[in-house]
Parts: structure tokens; C-alpha cells; sequence
């Protein structure tokens, strides 16, 4: 994917970004796809080791990513509204660092030019998670490695 300009994400609001800067700040961390349990009277975000059926967790990408509102129910598609209260994201989602107002972590490959440093920072899902066809009570898979 090549964005035009390189640094658009440090000037525009999320609502100003093109689709193609919208789908770049994806860093294929894979942590939105991983199930999590809310309470609901702190709103406290638990994540699991348990990864959407569509996923491929060695790249980090949805498998059907076009269709994938329709064939996962429960799957979000995020729009600037839907960041409007981003508190359920992962802390180091671009998406949410964004719509709070917060920078982009070294690791991003828009900020350090390479797609791998997602996954030698060890902010990548890899190899860490099971798929849901496979995992019984998610309150068995329970994780702290997420921040």
C-alpha cells in the first residue's frame, strides 16, 4: 500500500484519512481479534488467547477481510464513530491512540518504515493464541500479555 504522504497521520483526523491511509495504520498486531470478556460495571477489558476463526495469525490479516462483518457477527468494523469511545481496543491500537489524541509507538511501521517491527517488538499475536473452533470457556484463556 503506498500513502502518498508519509507522516498523514501526525495532521489529518481520523474522519479526514483516505481509505488507503484508513487500512495503513493496521499494524497486524492481530490483538482486536482476539476474544475479550468486559465487566460490565467497570467496562475493565480482559483479553484471551483466543483468536477470531478468520484470522491468520502468522500474518496478523483477516482471511476474508472483505466479508468479514457478514460471516463473524460480532466482528467491528472501525469507523471514526465507532472510535468515538475506543476503550475497548488494545492500548497500542493506532486507531485508538489516535482518536485519543497520542502518538504512534517506534514500533509502527509507519513510524519505523519496516512492517516486521510489529512482530520483533513483540507486539504481534504470533504464535501466542489458539483459534475459537478450538478453545473451550474463555474464561480458561484469560491473558496479561496484552496492554
Amino acid at each position: 500500500m503506498n500513502v502518498p504522504d508519509p507522516d498523514f497521520w501526525r495532521h489529518k483526523t481520523l474522519s479526514e484519512l483516505s481509505r488507503e491511509e484508513w487500512e495503513s495504520l493496521c499494524d497486524g498486531c492481530a490483538k482486536c481479534c482476539l476474544h475479550r470478556l468486559e465487566d460490565a460495571d467497570t467496562r475493565e477489558i480482559h483479553f484471551t488467547n483466543v483468536h477470531c476463526r478468520l484470522l491468520d495469525p502468522h500474518t496478523g490479516r483477516c482471511r476474508d477481510y472483505a466479508n468479514r462483518s457478514r460471516r463473524v457477527s460480532d466482528c467491528v468494523t472501525l469507523t471514526p464513530a465507532v472510535l468515538e469511545d475506543p476503550y475497548w481496543l488494545p492500548a497500542t491500537c493506532a486507531y485508538r491512540l489516535l482518536a485519543e489524541g497520542k502518538p504512534l509507538p517506534e514500533w509502527h511501521p509507519l513510524v519505523s518504515g519496516d512492517p516486521t517491527t510489529v512482530f520483533t517488538s513483540g507486539n504481534a499475536i504470533s504464535g501466542r493464541t489458539i483459534c475459537e473452533d478450538e478453545a473451550d470457556d474463555l474464561l480458561h484463556h484469560l491473558i496479561d500479555w496484552i496492554q
